[in-house]
């Protein structure tokens, strides 16, 4: 019940977060923040009705930074390539994390140099065999990395 997800607000009323509903009731216990709507009912207490809030707002302005470098991980990969195999095109949850330029090649472990791809393109560009109608190292799209942007999860190919 306390895992209930709340929308967070900033003072001008742009979308911070999801938390919990525990961390957004001790929030407004706390007088952090203010309910705006009440959208699952209430909790009852030995002596009272608790509102349970589906949206709470902050009463003071957290700055948000423009750009948000993002950590580079699987999970992150796969949402920049939408799940897709960036050297057949194949769409499918069952992908693996491959470098375009090998790491005992040189190849680092950078947003530029990594990519999605399905087992049978990792196993062909592991044995050096190129994938049909590319050449060697080539993607469908230029890799780069994935940035926030005002609290907005934007994706940009170069």
């Amino acid at each position: 019940m306390l895992t209930i997800p709340v929308l967070v607000l900033n003072q001008n009323y742009e979308p911070l977060n999801i938390c919990h509903l525990r961390r957004a009731l001790t929030l407004l216990y706390q007088s952090r923040a203010e309910m705006l709507e009440n959208g699952y009912g209430y909790i009852h207490t030995a002596n009272r009705e608790v509102p349970i809030p589906s949206v709470i707002r902050l009463p003071t302005l957290s700055k948000r930074p423009f750009h948000v470098a993002r950590k580079i991980s699987r999970a992150e990969i796969y949402n920049r390539d939408q799940f897709t195999c960036q050297y057949c095109g194949k769409q499918t949850k069952q992908l693996t994390l491959d470098h375009v330029i090998p790491r005992y090649r040189g190849g680092q472990h950078t947003w530029e140099n990594v990519v999605s791809a399905c087992a049978p393109c990792a196993n062909r560009q592991k044995s050096g065999q190129k994938a049909p109608g590319r050449s060697e190292h080539e993607t469908a799209q230029d890799p780069c990395p994935a940035v926030y942007q005002q609290g907005i999860h934007h994706i940009f190919y170069a």
